[in-house]
């Protein structure tokens, strides 16, 4: 199965990123930044699998 990520999947992805960035900001306060950084990381692998197993739901 191959999955296609077009221009509207990195729109997506990029809602889904900040969207949990702030929300993962808000519950846990980082008070360096390393734990921005983290929040950051985990934001972004979030958003990709978020867009990805939508991707490959609908395929």
């Amino acid at each position: 199965m191959r999955v296609y990520l077009q221009g509207s999947h990195l729109v997506a992805m990029i809602a889904i990123a900040l969207s949990v960035a702030l929300l993962l900001a808000i519950r846990f306060r980082p008070a360096t930044w390393r734990g921005v950084v983290c929040e950051a990381i985990i934001a972004n692998l979030s958003a990709i699998a978020a867009v990805v197993a939508f991707e490959v739901l609908t395929a």
